[in-house]
Formats: structure tokens, C-alpha cells, sequence
């Protein structure tokens, strides 16, 4: 017999299946009386009400295995089921009485309750998949109480209403041209707005919630996510009320750079994969020399005290700016189409090399999103790297005019030669030289 015939042979047998279940039954009590004992030490002067742990759990779990072994049409299974959420339930009510309302210890029972069947009906991955579940809802009990503690309440309705229309509208929007002048679907144009927020929204909830107490290097690699112009805006403003250059400070403007160009390929990858052997060196390289200057920058930083910036950033699933977002980038796949049809690569070149001065994001998603026959993916390539070359040169404009020269003219300088290469890597590329 076969090395996986024999392991599949040894699944099979009731013995081991009944041994697995055991076991995990007992990690799972172990799990939980660690949880009790860090739950103990937090709150020390609440007694502590539990059914038990080790024994308590794995007798569950097996209870769970011999009822539905014995009878596989689960009449017994709902049987002990039943009987021992009663059991809960006087258990919960005991707790009640002691002014404890935590339904934890039931519901684990119940799910542990469930290994026997899942063992017999499922691979054996989802019952390890099962365990580590709750021992991540075990282990995270001091996460979720930070986070619940600083989550603003209105974030939770922002993110369910931006759900409904990413998961609910959206596979409902026509997959075909508007018009001849608008080179993209609805579906398209809906979809570019979901990723683009996603992809902030990411940044958003890791800076203001998760790692918020980080230094400078850490805000600009977040705020990059968002948004490295904004990022770029604010510790600007931050070094101008210095009185020396802050190392530290330059480090994080120059890794919302750097991130930039990682952000742009996640999007080439989600949105338009055929443009990714194009753009895939040119982004990974200018990418890893901003964020490695980044980091050698940082690392001659003394340690600094100074009070990180709050980079004063609104809810990207908002929906006012996700409607937003979709008139601006419906505006700018309009103009994009005509500077083609009527310009040339020249004028995309020019209009990239323009747009790199503003958002940049509405002009790369109608790059990324749209039909535009008459230019191969390389020209398209091209102008999608000049536009974020030219974005650096505004981050090197705002950085010194809003720093001052003083504290923010070597970084300045680091942005606007990390422009210029990145728009001459761009214009090479148009005239089809790499």
C-alpha cells in the first residue's frame, strides 16, 4: 500500500478518529484555562464561575463522537445537544446571578461539541481548521478589547453600508459600455472604486486603530496605503515647526513613496493583470530605493519623543468619497480617451506627466479599467509610471514649501530624483526602449 493510501487507511479507522477527537478536545480545554487564568489576572476582583476545562471539554467532545457513532442519523446527537444546552442554560443563568453575562464558555462547549461529526463527515483539515479558530478567539482577548475600546461607532456602519454596495450593487451594474465616448462599464468603474478604497481602507484601520503609536518610518509605509501625497503634506507641516532636521521625519516621507509604487502594482495586478509584466521591474525597483533610503535614513534618527502627527484622514469607504471617486475617475476616462484618439502617445505621455500633479488614482484606474485599442499595454505601462514619477515631483514641491528648505530640502531632493528616474524610466519605456 501506498505511503498516502495508508495515511488515508488510518483516517478512516474509528480508533484514531476517536483518539484526534480526544485530543483536540483536551487542547481546546487546555486553551481555555489559560483564557480563565489571563481573564482572572486582568480582572481580579470579579470571581471567576467556570464548568471546568480539560476533562470537562474533552468528555464533550467525546460525548459528541460515541452519540453520533452510535446513531448517524443524529437522533442521539440532538438528543445530548439538547441536553446539554439546558445544562447551559442554568449554567448562564447561575452566571447571571453572579453578574457575569459572558456566553463564552457555552458556545465553545457547543462548537467542541461538534468535533465528532466533523471528524466522521469532514477532512481532517477542517477540524484542526475549527480548533485554531478558537483558540484565535481565545488568544485575542486583549486585541478586541483594545480595539472595541478606540473603534468610533460609526465606522462599523460606514464599513456595512460600503458592503451592501461592494457585495450587493455591484454584481448587479451592467458589465457593457456606457457610451462610445465612456471606454468602460459600470461594473468596471464600481469595481475600480471598491479596490481603491479597500486598499486604503487597509492603511486607514492599521494607522488609526492598530499601530498608531509606531515612529515616522511606520506612519509613512502606512499612510502610503492611503494616500503618499497627503502623508507627504503632513510631516512636511510636522518638520516645518522644527527647529533641526528630523531624520526620522524624512524617512517617513520618503517610505509614503515608496509604498506608492507597491500600491500602484497591487492595483495593475487586481485591475488590469495584463500590464503587470510591464510595470512589474520598473515598480519593484523604485519601490525598494525609496523604502530602502527609507530605512537607512531612520536608522540615523536619534530616538525621538515628538508627538506623531494625526494625518487627519476620513473614512475612505465613506460614501460621499467613493461617489466621488467614481465622477472623477468617469471624468477622467473621458478625458483620457479623447487625448488618445486625438493626440497620440504624445499626448498621454503629457497628460500623465499633468495628472501626476493631482490625484493620480482616477487617472491609473482609467488607465487600468478601460478599452483604449489604439495604444499597446506598453505606452499604457509608460504613462501609468510617468504619472507616478511626476507625483513625486508635487511631494518634492509641498515638502520644501511647507517644510522649508531648511529642514526639508534634502529630502526634497530625494523625491525629486526619485521623480525625474521614474519619469525617464516612463518616456524610455513609451518610445519602446526597455
Amino acid at each position: 500500500m501506498t505511503e498516502p493510501g495508508l495515511i488515508a487507511e488510518v483516517l478512516s479507522q474509528v480508533w484514531f478518529q476517536f483518539f484526534l477527537v480526544a485530543i483536540f478536545g483536551f487542547l481546546t480545554g487546555l486553551e481555555f484555562r489559560e483564557y480563565i487564568l489571563l481573564r482572572s489576572k486582568e480582572q481580579p476582583e470579579v470571581p471567576s464561575i467556570s464548568l471546568g476545562t480539560t476533562r470537562t471539554f474533552t468528555f464533550v467532545a467525546v460525548l459528541g463522537f460515541v452519540l453520533y457513532l452510535l446513531d448517524p442519523g443524529f437522533h442521539l446527537y440532538l438528543a445530548g445537544m439538547l441536553g446539554l444546552i439546558l445544562f447551559f442554560a442554568l449554567f448562564y443563568h447561575q452566571k447571571l446571578q453572579s453578574g457575569q453575562p459572558g456566553l463564552l464558555q457555552p458556545l465553545i462547549s457547543l462548537v467542541v461539541y461538534t468535533y465528532g461529526p466533523v471528524m466522521m463527515l469532514q477532512p481532517p483539515w477542517f477540524l484542526v481548521l475549527l480548533f485554531v479558530a478558537i483558540v484565535f478567539i481565545l488568544s485575542a482577548r486583549p486585541f478586541t478589547q483594545q480595539l472595541t475600546k478606540n473603534l468610533e461607532p460609526q465606522e462599523i456602519s460606514t464599513l456595512a453600508k460600503f458592503l451592501l454596495l461592494s457585495g450587493v450593487i455591484l454584481p448587479l451594474l451592467p458589465n457593457h459600455p456606457i457610451s462610445t465616448y465612456i471606454p468602460v462599464t459600470p461594473f468596471k468603474i464600481w469595481l475600480a472604486v471598491v479596490v481603491i478604497s479597500a486598499i486604503s481602507y487597509a492603511g486607514y484601520i492599521l494607522k488609526k486603530y492598530l499601530l498608531k503609536r509606531q515612529g515616522y518610518l511606520v506612519t509613512g509605509l502606512l499612510g502610503g496605503l492611503y494616500s503618499s501625497t497627503a502623508t507627504t503634506v503632513v510631516l512636511a507641516r510636522k518638520s516645518h515647526l522644527l527647529k533641526q532636521p528630523d531624520p526620522a521625519l524624512n524617512a517617513g516621507i520618503l517610505a509614503a513613496s515608496g509604498i506608492m509604487y507597491l500600491r500602484l502594482l497591487a492595483l495593475i495586478a487586481i485591475m488590469n493583470a495584463s500590464l503587470t509584466p510591464h510595470t512589474l521591474i520598473p515598480l519593484l525597483l523604485f519601490s525598494t530605493i525609496a523604502i530602502s533610503g527609507a530605512i537607512l535614513i531612520d536608522r540615523t534618527a536619534p530616538e525621538s519623543t515628538q508627538t506623531l502627527p494625526d494625518l487627519g484622514r476620513s473614512n475612505p469607504l465613506e460614501l460621499g468619497i467613493a461617489l466621488l471617486f467614481a465622477i472623477l475617475l468617469v471624468v477622467m476616462m473621458i478625458i483620457t480617451q479623447q487625448v488618445i484618439s486625438h493626440f497620440g502617445q504624445t499626448g498621454l505621455n503629457l497628460l500623465s506627466f499633468g495628472v501626476g500633479f493631482t490625484d493620480i488614482d482616477p487617472f491609473v484606474l482609467s488607465i487600468l479599467s478601460g478599452h483604449y485599442q489604439t495604444t499597446s499595454l506598453q505606452q499604457l505601462s509608460a504613462a501609468i509610471i510617468i504619472a507616478a514619477g511626476s507625483n513625486n515631483l508635487l511631494k518634492a514641491f509641498y515638502a520644501v514649501t511647507l517644510g522649508g528648505l531648511k529642514t526639508s530640502g534634502r529630502i526634497a531632493f530625494y523625491l525629486l530624483t526619485l521623480g525625474l528616474g521614474t519619469i525617464g524610466y516612463g518616456l524610455s519605456m513609451s518610445m519602446g526602449l526597455w
